[in-house]
């Protein structure tokens, strides 16, 4: 089990989808995102107001229970959030566990219980100017919000929460990944991260 850490806007998905390519058979993806708790009771123009990059913003006794059930080979229903609404949808996913699986948030090292699940822990640093321009254009273009919503909570919540729980998240990182350059740096510099993924792969068959 894999843990990719960083700031909102550092890369943590694209890394994770590189490392899913040494095996996409047998490497799944699993986001914590999904685990944000839902708003429902809370009217909409409150909703986003709130604060949802705190680690209390995250259903972690649910997402702990199913990294448990993935580590003992069981399949988990993961919950689907609509970050348009602030809320969880009725449906869920059934996913199968696989031998590799790769776990991404911005959140997912603030819990010791948690960060005693995973085998390995990469942390992507990513400078603030480009977190900020990466988060405005995937809340645009992919969560029905609009650039002024999207600047208002990077400014007022987003960034002074990486302060005071995402960076310290480097403190317990295998490797700490740089993620200022461009994609084409970053693939190579997951080239023997990717190998390692596979040689372990190897073994378990």
């Amino acid at each position: 089990m894999i843990a990719i850490a960083g700031g909102t806007g550092s890369g943590k998905t694209y890394v994770a989808k590189k490392l899913q390519e040494a095996d996409s058979k047998n490497v799944i993806i699993i986001s914590h995102d999904h685990y944000y708790k839902d708003r429902s009771d809370v009217p909409l123009g409150k909703r986003k107001e709130l604060n949802y990059d705190e680690p209390a913003a995250l259903d972690n006794a649910l997402f702990l229970e199913h990294l448990k059930k993935f580590k003992a080979g069981q399949p988990v229903d993961i919950p689907q959030y609509d970050f348009g609404t602030h809320t969880r949808r009725a449906e869920t996913r059934r996913v199968e566990p696989k031998p590799v699986i790769i776990v991404e948030g911005i959140l997912i090292l603030t819990d010791p219980a948690i960060r005693a699940l995973f085998d390995l822990t990469l942390f992507v640093e990513v400078d603030a100017d480009i977190r900020l321009a990466r988060r405005l254009a995937r809340d645009v273009g992919e969560r029905d919000r609009s650039f002024q919503e999207s600047l208002n909570q990077y400014l007022v919540s987003a960034q002074p929460m990486y302060d005071r729980y995402v960076e310290p998240g480097k403190d317990y990182a295998d490797l700490i990944i740089n993620n200022n350059g461009t994609q084409e740096e970053l693939a190579d510099a997951l080239v023997t991260l990717r190998a390692r993924i596979k040689e372990v792969l190897g073994k378990r068959q």
